[in-house]
């Protein structure tokens, strides 16, 4: 299905950015699981608009409900659906883009395959709809950490051709949280955001690169062949509004090495298998190898701009567009936590169906 992702651990995402509201509904948690809504809610915090003067400025609250699946504070192994309301609507902004198509949106594609869209700030196009894909992730993540002490962290590393030095550990969550574009160096976190708030007052947008790793995470882990863990993780990210690109470990860098620069050995650690370097992002023939799994994702510059570009109507006319409406100079320092909620659906299903195929008989 479509709106939907996940074998086991699935999510359905549904709702469109003008609607009543948006939500999710996840089939296949496990029962018994200690959820709040406070901790859902901390992860939707970190990717609502209007939380700094470098994002769009929709005021939305994206106060999270529950609606079915806990009881008492616990899961109950049935559906849990969950819903946040959009309050904010300014619809009226977007009657231009009803008759004209924004150049590099989904306005033209959509009214192509399906004959008709919503315009209402892109519909179910829109970035709005990774609310549901967040508030899942969120219950992703409490299963990871109380299952096997797996963190997932995420943060920026380029923004525009400003490019964060290489960093070898792995960043705390205060050091990540700790400026508006979510980059852990301070130095580089002020230039991108100087060139963010620069590119805005031009009416222009940029792009960049996020950089997440994964650690805690024991060899074993994905699928042979179609259902490896890298292109499951490549399919997540790649689903998300904007992203143009995604490597894994050394990524097209590794192309210009030798296989013996390139190969990384192997070890015995503390009674265990390691490699000494990891240029394979942590993750061998499809499958994790016990390292650090480390991959980047690209976004592109925000489609919609304010300066007035080229375009048709409907009706196959030539005109011209300047978007009106509210929206990101750039859209990767909100992507932060959607993008570690995506790794953590990938982890958790591909947990459960390690589970599933390795644990469930004794032969």
């Amino acid at each position: 299905m479509p709106n939907s992702f996940g074998k086991i651990f699935n999510i359905t995402t549904w709702g469109e950015s003008h609607g009543t509201g948006i939500g999710v509904v996840i089939d296949g948690c496990p029962p018994n699981l200690l959820i709040s809504v406070e901790e859902i809610q901390a992860e939707l915090d970190r990717r609502r608009p209007g939380q700094s003067d470098i994002v769009t400025q929709r005021k939305e609250t994206d106060k999270v409900e529950i609606i079915s699946g806990l009881y008492e504070g616990r899961t109950t192994g049935t559906p849990i659906a969950m819903m946040v309301a959009n309050a904010d609507q300014r619809s009226s902004a977007y009657d231009e883009i009803a008759e004209k198509f924004r150049p590099s949106h989904a306005d033209y594609t959509y009214e192509t395959k399906f004959g008709l869209r919503d315009p209402r700030g892109g519909g179910r196009s829109s970035a709005r709809e990774t609310v549901g894909r967040v508030a899942a992730g969120a219950i992703a993540k409490k299963l990871l950490t109380i299952s096997g002490a797996i963190e997932i962290r995420a943060y920026l590393t380029q923004v525009h051709d400003i490019t964060m030095p290489l960093l070898e550990r792995f960043p705390t969550l205060s050091e990540v949280e700790s400026n508006p574009v979510r980059c852990p160096d301070p130095e580089t976190a002020e230039r991108m955001i100087e060139r963010i708030k620069a590119v805005r007052a031009e009416g222009d947008s940029v792009g960049g690169v996020i950089e997440c790793r994964i650690r805690g995470l024991h060899a074993g882990l994905g699928e042979p062949v179609f259902d490896r863990l890298e292109a499951d993780l490549a399919k997540a990210m790649l689903s998300l509004p904007a992203t143009k690109g995604f490597e894994v470990g050394s990524g097209f860098s590794g192309t210009t090495m030798k296989g013996s620069d390139h190969n990384d050995p192997f070890i015995m650690k503390n009674g265990k298998v390691r490699t000494t370097s990891n240029f394979s992002g942590g993750v061998q023939g499809g499958i994790s190898n016990g390292e650090e799994i480390v991959f980047r994702t690209a976004f592109k510059p925000t489609a919609t701009i304010s300066q007035s570009q080229k375009t048709v109507t409907v009706k196959g006319e030539e005109t011209e567009l300047a978007a009106k409406g509210r929206h990101d100079p750039c859209v990767v320092p909100r992507a932060v936590p959607i993008v570690e909620a995506m790794a953590a659906l990938v982890i958790v299903d591909h947990w459960m169906r390690h589970a599933a195929q390795n644990r469930s008989f004794k032969l």
